[in-house]
C-alpha cells in the first residue's frame, strides 16, 4: 500500500509503502489527529519506522495495494 504524508512547513511530501491495509493506515492516522498519540507512526516494508508529530499532518494519502510488475512491456 502507498501511503504519501504530508508535513506542514516541509517542502516535500513522505512516501512509503506499508504492508497496512488501508483501513490499519486509516485508524492509525485517526488516532494520531484526535490526541490520542502524539505521534502518526507507520512502518514501511523494509521495517522503517516513520514518525510524524500528529500536530504537523497536512494531509495523508492512501493509494492502492501496489502490485509487483515484471517484465518490460507495459499492459
Amino acid at each position: 500500500m502507498e501511503v504519501k504524508i504530508g508535513v506542514q512547513h516541509a517542502p516535500r511530501e513522505i512516501v512509503l509503502e506499508s504492508g497496512l491495509s488501508a483501513e490499519e493506515v486509516e485508524s492509525a492516522v485517526a488516532e494520531a489527529l484526535t490526541g490520542k498519540t502524539q505521534l502518526l507512526s507507520l512502518t514501511d516494508d523494509k521495517g522503517r519506522k516513520v514518525l510524524v508529530p500528529a500536530d504537523r499532518v497536512a494531509y495523508v494519502e492512501i493509494g492502492e495495494p501496489s502490485t509487483r510488475r515484471v517484465g518490460f512491456g507495459a499492459l
